[in-house]
């Protein structure tokens, strides 16, 4: 079993930054990527960002490209999204997810494992 705590949500400000943790525990060897995702009130789950091990590299989604930084420390187990230039429509949860396959990196249907979220609000 593989567990995924998310956390560094919060309330912040339009045009601020702000950085989340995906801290992965368990059996992590079989991991291929991380993915970070978010959903809004009244929305689908959307794609953010995934990071990927074999060295393909990382993905963006369109709305996030530029502003958005996923990054990995192994020694941690851990994932980070680091979140600048913030805006009100960035509100939502934000979970990370493990995928234990190199491919469709974007798409929620290649992630087994979730975290429980973390709540982001900015404020305009």
């Amino acid at each position: 079993q593989v567990q995924l705590v998310d956390s560094g949500g919060g309330l912040v400000q339009a045009g601020g930054s702000l950085r989340l943790s995906c801290a992965a525990s368990g059996r992590t060897f079989s991991s291929k990527a991380i993915g970070w995702f978010r959903q809004a009130p009244g929305k689908e789950r959307e794609f953010v960002a995934a990071i990927v091990w074999s060295g393909i590299g990382t993905y963006y989604a369109d709305s996030v490209k530029g502003r958005f930084i996923i990054s990995r420390d192994n020694a941690k187990n851990t994932v980070y999204l680091q979140m600048n230039s913030l805006k009100p429509e960035d509100t939502a949860v934000y979970y990370c997810a493990l995928s234990q396959v190199t491919m469709g990196a974007t798409r929620r249907s290649a992630y087994d494992y979730w975290g429980q979220g973390t709540q982001v609000t900015v404020s305009s």
